[in-house]
Protein backbone atom coordinates (compact mmCIF):
# COMPACT_ATOMS: atom_id res chain seq x y z
CA UNK A 1 0.00 0.00 0.00
CA UNK A 2 0.96 3.40 -0.78
CA UNK A 3 0.69 4.83 2.86
CA UNK A 4 1.71 8.59 1.05
CA UNK A 5 -1.70 8.55 -0.26
CA UNK A 6 -2.87 7.87 3.38
CA UNK A 7 -3.35 9.19 6.74
CA UNK A 8 -5.37 7.13 9.33
CA UNK A 9 -7.31 9.42 12.13
CA UNK A 10 -7.27 8.62 15.61
CA UNK A 11 -10.38 10.81 16.71
CA UNK A 12 -13.86 11.75 15.76
CA UNK A 13 -14.73 13.88 13.18
CA UNK A 14 -17.35 16.06 14.81
CA UNK A 15 -16.29 16.37 18.24
CA UNK A 16 -13.04 15.32 18.68
CA UNK A 17 -13.26 11.94 20.75
CA UNK A 18 -11.19 8.65 20.73
CA UNK A 19 -13.79 6.57 21.73
CA UNK A 20 -14.64 5.04 18.54
CA UNK A 21 -15.91 1.60 18.02
CA UNK A 22 -15.41 -0.75 14.98
CA UNK A 23 -19.20 -1.46 13.76
CA UNK A 24 -19.03 -2.21 9.83
CA UNK A 25 -15.64 -3.87 9.08
CA UNK A 26 -15.44 -3.86 5.24
CA UNK A 27 -12.73 -5.11 2.67
CA UNK A 28 -10.04 -2.81 1.46
CA UNK A 29 -10.95 -1.48 -1.98
CA UNK A 30 -9.98 0.38 -4.89
CA UNK A 31 -10.66 4.21 -5.29
CA UNK A 32 -13.40 3.80 -7.35
CA UNK A 33 -13.52 5.80 -10.64
CA UNK A 34 -10.34 5.45 -11.20
CA UNK A 35 -10.79 3.41 -14.29
CA UNK A 36 -7.44 1.76 -16.40
CA UNK A 37 -6.59 1.79 -19.92
CA UNK A 38 -5.00 -1.15 -21.65
CA UNK A 39 -1.53 0.41 -21.23
CA UNK A 40 -2.06 0.54 -17.55
CA UNK A 41 -2.70 -3.44 -16.75
CA UNK A 42 0.07 -4.37 -15.85
CA UNK A 43 0.11 -1.37 -12.86
CA UNK A 44 -0.45 -2.91 -9.48
CA UNK A 45 -4.01 -1.27 -8.07
CA UNK A 46 -3.96 0.48 -5.05
CA UNK A 47 -6.52 -0.90 -2.29
CA UNK A 48 -7.63 1.21 1.31
CA UNK A 49 -9.55 0.13 4.01
CA UNK A 50 -13.36 0.84 4.07
CA UNK A 51 -14.08 0.16 7.65
CA UNK A 52 -16.67 2.35 9.65
CA UNK A 53 -16.69 3.81 12.63
CA UNK A 54 -18.72 5.34 15.19
CA UNK A 55 -17.83 7.64 17.57
CA UNK A 56 -19.56 6.31 21.45
CA UNK A 57 -19.66 10.26 22.36
CA UNK A 58 -21.25 11.54 19.83
CA UNK A 59 -22.89 9.02 17.68
CA UNK A 60 -21.31 10.26 14.14
CA UNK A 61 -20.48 7.09 11.51
CA UNK A 62 -17.11 8.05 9.98
CA UNK A 63 -14.08 6.58 7.89
CA UNK A 64 -10.76 6.82 10.08
CA UNK A 65 -8.86 6.52 7.03
CA UNK A 66 -8.64 9.36 5.06
CA UNK A 67 -7.21 9.02 1.00
CA UNK A 68 -5.18 12.15 -0.35
CA UNK A 69 -8.53 13.99 -1.40
CA UNK A 70 -5.97 15.58 -4.19
CA UNK A 71 -5.70 11.77 -6.04
CA UNK A 72 -9.30 11.32 -4.91
CA UNK A 73 -10.38 14.58 -7.15
CA UNK A 74 -8.09 15.81 -9.58
CA UNK A 75 -9.68 13.54 -12.12
CA UNK A 76 -12.68 13.65 -10.86
CA UNK A 77 -15.40 13.13 -14.25
CA UNK A 78 -18.97 12.77 -12.97
CA UNK A 79 -21.19 15.63 -13.93
CA UNK A 80 -24.71 16.37 -12.33
CA UNK A 81 -26.07 17.42 -15.07
CA UNK A 82 -26.19 13.87 -16.56
CA UNK A 83 -28.80 13.25 -13.49
CA UNK A 84 -31.78 15.04 -14.11
CA UNK A 85 -33.12 14.22 -10.93
CA UNK A 86 -31.17 15.49 -9.08
CA UNK A 87 -30.88 18.82 -11.55
CA UNK A 88 -34.43 18.64 -10.39
CA UNK A 89 -33.93 18.83 -7.00
CA UNK A 90 -31.55 21.33 -7.42
CA UNK A 91 -34.28 23.70 -8.88
CA UNK A 92 -36.43 22.82 -6.13
CA UNK A 93 -33.53 23.76 -3.42
CA UNK A 94 -33.00 27.53 -5.28
CA UNK A 95 -36.68 28.03 -5.53
CA UNK A 96 -37.06 27.20 -1.73
CA UNK A 97 -34.24 29.29 -0.88
CA UNK A 98 -34.88 32.25 -2.73
CA UNK A 99 -38.83 32.27 -1.40
CA UNK A 100 -38.18 31.38 2.26
CA UNK A 101 -35.22 33.02 2.95
CA UNK A 102 -36.41 36.72 0.92
CA UNK A 103 -32.86 36.67 -0.96
CA UNK A 104 -32.73 40.54 -3.02
CA UNK A 105 -31.77 40.17 -6.32
CA UNK A 106 -28.01 40.13 -7.07
CA UNK A 107 -27.24 38.63 -3.36
CA UNK A 108 -24.35 36.36 -3.50
CA UNK A 109 -24.50 32.72 -3.66
CA UNK A 110 -21.43 30.59 -3.45
CA UNK A 111 -20.91 26.68 -3.75
CA UNK A 112 -18.84 24.60 -2.85
CA UNK A 113 -17.69 21.54 -4.27
CA UNK A 114 -19.79 23.23 -7.68
CA UNK A 115 -19.15 20.62 -10.02
CA UNK A 116 -20.78 21.38 -13.59
CA UNK A 117 -22.42 24.47 -11.93
CA UNK A 118 -25.97 22.71 -11.93
CA UNK A 119 -27.10 23.82 -8.58
CA UNK A 120 -25.31 27.40 -9.62
CA UNK A 121 -26.89 27.88 -12.82
CA UNK A 122 -30.57 27.47 -10.68
CA UNK A 123 -30.01 30.67 -8.88
CA UNK A 124 -28.34 32.40 -11.32
CA UNK A 125 -30.99 32.50 -13.61
CA UNK A 126 -33.11 33.75 -10.68
CA UNK A 127 -31.15 37.14 -10.99
CA UNK A 128 -28.39 35.78 -7.70
CA UNK A 129 -24.86 36.65 -8.48
CA UNK A 130 -22.75 33.21 -8.10
CA UNK A 131 -19.60 31.29 -7.52
CA UNK A 132 -18.72 27.88 -7.21
CA UNK A 133 -15.15 26.31 -5.48
CA UNK A 134 -14.15 23.34 -6.91
CA UNK A 135 -10.42 21.37 -7.68
CA UNK A 136 -12.07 19.21 -10.60
CA UNK A 137 -10.82 20.52 -13.15
CA UNK A 138 -12.58 18.16 -16.22
CA UNK A 139 -15.85 19.21 -14.31
CA UNK A 140 -14.87 23.14 -13.84
CA UNK A 141 -14.38 23.16 -17.57
CA UNK A 142 -18.19 22.23 -17.81
CA UNK A 143 -18.98 24.97 -15.45
CA UNK A 144 -17.01 28.04 -16.96
CA UNK A 145 -18.30 26.83 -20.40
CA UNK A 146 -21.81 27.37 -18.91
CA UNK A 147 -21.28 30.75 -17.87
CA UNK A 148 -20.91 30.12 -14.12
CA UNK A 149 -17.60 31.45 -12.63
CA UNK A 150 -15.52 28.93 -10.72
CA UNK A 151 -12.56 28.76 -8.36
CA UNK A 152 -10.44 25.69 -9.59
CA UNK A 153 -9.48 24.77 -5.26
CA UNK A 154 -10.74 22.98 -2.51
CA UNK A 155 -12.68 25.49 -0.24
CA UNK A 156 -10.28 26.28 2.82
CA UNK A 157 -10.38 29.26 5.64
CA UNK A 158 -7.82 31.49 3.53
CA UNK A 159 -10.12 31.12 0.32
CA UNK A 160 -13.06 31.73 2.25
CA UNK A 161 -11.30 35.05 3.31
CA UNK A 162 -10.41 36.02 -0.21
CA UNK A 163 -14.28 34.99 -1.50
CA UNK A 164 -15.55 37.73 0.93
CA UNK A 165 -12.96 40.65 0.27
CA UNK A 166 -13.62 40.34 -2.99
CA UNK A 167 -17.46 39.81 -3.13
CA UNK A 168 -18.91 40.12 -0.12
CA UNK A 169 -20.38 38.21 2.37
CA UNK A 170 -22.83 35.40 1.11
CA UNK A 171 -26.33 35.32 1.73
CA UNK A 172 -26.38 31.68 0.69
CA UNK A 173 -23.70 29.12 1.02
CA UNK A 174 -24.09 25.56 -0.32
CA UNK A 175 -22.69 22.09 -0.38
CA UNK A 176 -24.21 19.12 -1.59
CA UNK A 177 -22.97 15.43 -1.68
CA UNK A 178 -19.45 17.16 -0.76
CA UNK A 179 -20.30 18.12 3.24
CA UNK A 180 -19.19 14.15 3.76
CA UNK A 181 -16.26 14.62 1.85
CA UNK A 182 -14.22 16.63 3.82
CA UNK A 183 -11.79 15.26 6.55
CA UNK A 184 -11.34 18.72 8.19
CA UNK A 185 -14.99 19.60 9.00
CA UNK A 186 -14.33 21.82 11.36
CA UNK A 187 -12.30 23.68 9.74
CA UNK A 188 -14.43 23.83 6.35
CA UNK A 189 -17.40 24.58 8.85
CA UNK A 190 -15.31 27.59 10.46
CA UNK A 191 -15.04 29.11 7.11
CA UNK A 192 -18.30 28.73 6.04
CA UNK A 193 -19.27 30.66 9.10
CA UNK A 194 -17.07 33.74 8.24
CA UNK A 195 -18.21 33.87 4.61
CA UNK A 196 -22.16 33.84 5.65
CA UNK A 197 -23.85 37.29 5.93
CA UNK A 198 -25.48 37.68 8.98
CA UNK A 199 -28.84 36.68 8.12
CA UNK A 200 -27.07 34.20 5.48
CA UNK A 201 -27.99 30.34 5.17
CA UNK A 202 -25.66 27.48 5.15
CA UNK A 203 -27.85 24.61 2.79
CA UNK A 204 -26.13 21.15 2.59
CA UNK A 205 -27.04 17.97 1.49
CA UNK A 206 -25.62 14.44 2.54
CA UNK A 207 -26.53 10.76 2.84
CA UNK A 208 -28.61 10.38 5.86
CA UNK A 209 -27.54 7.35 7.33
CA UNK A 210 -30.91 5.99 8.02
CA UNK A 211 -31.64 5.75 4.90
CA UNK A 212 -27.92 3.81 4.54
CA UNK A 213 -29.03 1.50 7.12
CA UNK A 214 -32.62 0.64 6.42
CA UNK A 215 -32.57 0.27 2.84
CA UNK A 216 -28.76 -1.77 2.84
CA UNK A 217 -27.24 1.31 0.84
CA UNK A 218 -23.75 -0.36 0.20
CA UNK A 219 -23.68 1.24 -3.20
CA UNK A 220 -23.05 4.71 -0.95
CA UNK A 221 -19.55 3.74 1.37
CA UNK A 222 -16.59 4.83 -0.65
CA UNK A 223 -13.66 6.52 -0.22
CA UNK A 224 -14.53 9.76 -0.76
CA UNK A 225 -17.87 9.76 1.59
CA UNK A 226 -15.26 9.81 5.16
CA UNK A 227 -19.14 11.07 7.33
CA UNK A 228 -21.97 9.08 7.17
CA UNK A 229 -24.44 12.00 8.79
CA UNK A 230 -27.35 12.01 11.04
CA UNK A 231 -28.98 14.71 12.56
CA UNK A 232 -28.17 14.01 16.39
CA UNK A 233 -24.12 14.89 16.13
CA UNK A 234 -24.40 16.66 13.26
CA UNK A 235 -26.74 19.43 14.95
CA UNK A 236 -24.65 19.59 18.31
CA UNK A 237 -21.36 19.56 15.96
CA UNK A 238 -22.82 22.99 14.01
CA UNK A 239 -23.80 24.69 17.10
CA UNK A 240 -20.20 23.84 18.51
CA UNK A 241 -18.93 26.07 15.64
CA UNK A 242 -21.66 28.93 16.07
CA UNK A 243 -24.30 27.29 13.52
CA UNK A 244 -27.56 26.20 14.41
CA UNK A 245 -29.88 23.60 12.31
CA UNK A 246 -33.62 25.18 11.43
CA UNK A 247 -34.54 22.91 9.04
CA UNK A 248 -33.88 19.52 7.54
CA UNK A 249 -35.60 17.72 4.66
CA UNK A 250 -35.50 13.83 3.19
CA UNK A 251 -35.39 13.19 -0.05
CA UNK A 252 -34.82 10.44 -2.37
CA UNK A 253 -31.83 11.94 -3.93
CA UNK A 254 -28.84 9.09 -3.90
CA UNK A 255 -31.07 6.80 -2.22
CA UNK A 256 -31.65 8.85 0.32
CA UNK A 257 -30.35 12.33 1.84
CA UNK A 258 -31.10 14.86 3.79
CA UNK A 259 -31.02 18.40 2.83
CA UNK A 260 -30.82 20.75 6.10
CA UNK A 261 -30.44 24.32 6.63
CA UNK A 262 -28.27 26.42 9.11
CA UNK A 263 -27.79 29.92 10.03
CA UNK A 264 -25.47 31.54 12.35
CA UNK A 265 -26.22 31.15 16.02
CA UNK A 266 -29.12 33.48 16.87
CA UNK A 267 -30.00 34.72 13.20
CA UNK A 268 -33.47 35.70 12.17
CA UNK A 269 -34.82 33.02 10.79
CA UNK A 270 -37.18 30.68 12.36
CA UNK A 271 -36.26 26.94 13.41
CA UNK A 272 -38.88 24.47 12.18
CA UNK A 273 -40.26 21.54 13.58
CA UNK A 274 -38.60 19.07 11.20
CA UNK A 275 -35.41 19.47 13.37
CA UNK A 276 -37.48 18.18 16.13
CA UNK A 277 -39.21 15.70 14.44
CA UNK A 278 -35.85 14.00 12.77
CA UNK A 279 -34.11 14.04 15.97
CA UNK A 280 -37.21 12.03 17.74
CA UNK A 281 -36.93 9.74 14.43
CA UNK A 282 -33.28 9.14 15.20
CA UNK A 283 -33.73 8.56 18.74
CA UNK A 284 -36.84 5.88 18.44
CA UNK A 285 -34.52 3.93 15.26
CA UNK A 286 -31.37 4.27 17.98
CA UNK A 287 -29.40 5.31 15.00
CA UNK A 288 -26.67 6.39 17.34
CA UNK A 289 -26.37 2.44 18.87
CA UNK A 290 -23.04 0.49 17.92
CA UNK A 291 -26.01 -2.80 17.62
CA UNK A 292 -28.06 -0.63 15.08
CA UNK A 293 -24.77 -0.63 12.80
CA UNK A 294 -23.46 -3.86 13.48
CA UNK A 295 -27.41 -4.98 12.95
CA UNK A 296 -26.02 -3.76 9.65
CA UNK A 297 -23.08 -5.37 8.81
CA UNK A 298 -24.75 -8.50 9.67
CA UNK A 299 -27.23 -7.75 7.18
CA UNK A 300 -24.67 -7.09 4.59
CA UNK A 301 -22.06 -11.17 5.49
CA UNK A 302 -26.00 -12.32 5.39
CA UNK A 303 -26.79 -11.18 1.71
CA UNK A 304 -23.41 -11.90 0.71
CA UNK A 305 -23.52 -15.64 1.96
CA UNK A 306 -27.01 -16.50 -0.05
CA UNK A 307 -25.57 -14.41 -3.13
CA UNK A 308 -22.08 -16.82 -2.89
CA UNK A 309 -24.27 -20.13 -2.90
CA UNK A 310 -26.45 -18.50 -5.77
CA UNK A 311 -23.26 -17.41 -7.91
CA UNK A 312 -21.93 -20.67 -7.42
CA UNK A 313 -24.60 -22.80 -8.73
CA UNK A 314 -24.85 -20.51 -11.79
CA UNK A 315 -21.03 -20.89 -12.52
CA UNK A 316 -21.49 -24.96 -11.57
CA UNK A 317 -24.34 -24.93 -14.57
CA UNK A 318 -21.29 -22.96 -16.99
CA UNK A 319 -23.56 -19.07 -17.06
CA UNK A 320 -22.07 -15.92 -17.87
CA UNK A 321 -22.47 -13.16 -16.00
CA UNK A 322 -22.00 -9.55 -16.32
CA UNK A 323 -22.14 -6.44 -14.50
CA UNK A 324 -24.25 -2.89 -15.71
CA UNK A 325 -22.83 0.15 -14.64
CA UNK A 326 -19.25 1.42 -14.00
CA UNK A 327 -20.27 3.15 -11.30
CA UNK A 328 -18.87 4.29 -7.57
CA UNK A 329 -20.57 1.91 -6.46
CA UNK A 330 -19.93 -0.66 -8.45
CA UNK A 331 -16.52 -0.97 -6.85
CA UNK A 332 -17.82 -1.32 -3.41
CA UNK A 333 -20.22 -3.60 -4.40
CA UNK A 334 -17.94 -6.07 -6.63
CA UNK A 335 -14.90 -5.94 -3.75
CA UNK A 336 -17.34 -6.26 -0.75
CA UNK A 337 -19.48 -9.55 -2.52
CA UNK A 338 -16.36 -11.37 -4.00
CA UNK A 339 -17.65 -10.53 -7.88
CA UNK A 340 -14.37 -9.78 -8.97
CA UNK A 341 -13.66 -13.26 -10.09
CA UNK A 342 -17.14 -13.30 -10.85
CA UNK A 343 -18.01 -10.76 -13.44
CA UNK A 344 -16.37 -11.37 -16.91
CA UNK A 345 -17.75 -7.55 -18.67
CA UNK A 346 -19.23 -4.40 -17.45
CA UNK A 347 -21.20 -2.66 -19.58
CA UNK A 348 -21.84 1.12 -19.37
CA UNK A 349 -23.67 3.96 -21.17
CA UNK A 350 -21.15 6.47 -21.19
CA UNK A 351 -18.23 6.42 -24.04
CA UNK A 352 -15.89 7.76 -21.70
CA UNK A 353 -16.17 4.69 -19.57
CA UNK A 354 -15.76 1.67 -22.39
CA UNK A 355 -13.17 0.25 -23.26
CA UNK A 356 -11.27 0.77 -20.42
CA UNK A 357 -10.96 -2.04 -17.32
CA UNK A 358 -12.48 -1.24 -13.62
CA UNK A 359 -10.45 -0.67 -10.47
CA UNK A 360 -8.68 -3.48 -9.19
CA UNK A 361 -10.26 -6.52 -10.74
CA UNK A 362 -9.83 -4.73 -14.29
CA UNK A 363 -13.02 -6.33 -15.56
CA UNK A 364 -13.37 -4.76 -19.41
CA UNK A 365 -15.80 -2.15 -19.80
CA UNK A 366 -18.12 -2.61 -22.77
CA UNK A 367 -20.89 -0.33 -24.85
CA UNK A 368 -24.41 -1.33 -23.56
CA UNK A 369 -24.92 -2.88 -27.19
CA UNK A 370 -22.88 -5.72 -25.97
CA UNK A 371 -25.66 -7.02 -23.92
CA UNK A 372 -28.14 -7.96 -26.82
CA UNK A 373 -24.93 -9.30 -29.05
CA UNK A 374 -23.06 -11.61 -26.20
CA UNK A 375 -26.37 -12.10 -24.21
CA UNK A 376 -24.84 -13.00 -20.83
CA UNK A 377 -27.15 -15.15 -18.87
CA UNK A 378 -26.86 -12.85 -15.96
CA UNK A 379 -26.05 -8.94 -15.35
CA UNK A 380 -25.45 -7.66 -11.80
CA UNK A 381 -26.85 -3.75 -11.90
CA UNK A 382 -23.73 -1.99 -10.36
CA UNK A 383 -24.91 1.18 -10.82
CA UNK A 384 -28.45 0.49 -8.41
CA UNK A 385 -28.94 4.18 -8.30
CA UNK A 386 -30.21 3.99 -11.80
CA UNK A 387 -31.54 0.11 -11.67
CA UNK A 388 -35.34 0.68 -12.27
CA UNK A 389 -34.57 2.66 -15.54
CA UNK A 390 -31.70 -0.09 -16.37
CA UNK A 391 -34.22 -2.36 -16.33
CA UNK A 392 -36.74 -0.27 -18.60
CA UNK A 393 -34.68 0.81 -20.97
CA UNK A 394 -33.33 -3.31 -21.43
CA UNK A 395 -36.69 -5.11 -21.64
CA UNK A 396 -35.66 -6.75 -24.89
CA UNK A 397 -32.50 -8.24 -23.04
CA UNK A 398 -35.25 -9.62 -20.51
CA UNK A 399 -36.93 -11.20 -23.11
CA UNK A 400 -34.52 -12.89 -24.86
CA UNK A 401 -33.57 -14.59 -21.28
CA UNK A 402 -31.14 -12.38 -19.83
CA UNK A 403 -31.74 -11.56 -15.99
CA UNK A 404 -30.98 -8.58 -13.88
CA UNK A 405 -29.77 -8.95 -10.74
CA UNK A 406 -30.36 -6.36 -7.87
CA UNK A 407 -28.77 -7.46 -4.38
CA UNK A 408 -30.32 -4.22 -1.90
CA UNK A 409 -31.78 -4.16 0.16
CA UNK A 410 -32.94 -8.14 -0.74
CA UNK A 411 -31.57 -9.98 -3.30
CA UNK A 412 -33.95 -9.63 -6.48
CA UNK A 413 -33.58 -11.71 -9.97
CA UNK A 414 -35.26 -9.74 -12.28
CA UNK A 415 -36.33 -12.29 -15.63
CA UNK A 416 -37.22 -15.48 -14.04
Amino acid sequence: MNTGLLRRRTTCRLCGSARLELVVPLLPTPVAEKYVTRERLQEPTEKFPLDLYMCCDCGHVQLLDVVDPKFLFYDFTYASAGTPALVQSFEDTAEQACSRYALSPGSLVVDIGSNDGSLLHCFQKRGHRVLGVDPAVAVVKRALAKGIPTIVDFFTAELAERIRQEHGPAAVVCAFNVYAHADDLAGMTDSIRRLLARDGVFVFEVSYLLDVVEKMLLGTIFHEHLSYHSIKPLAAFLERHGLELIDVQRNEVQGGSIVGTAQLLGGPHPKLPSVKEILDLETTRQLDKPATLKQFSARLRMIKNELTALVNEWKRQGKTIWGYGAARSGTTLITQMELGNVITAIVDDSPEKQNKYSPGDHIPILPSSALYQQKPDYTFILAWIHGQRIIQNNAAYLAQGGHFILCFPNIQIVGT
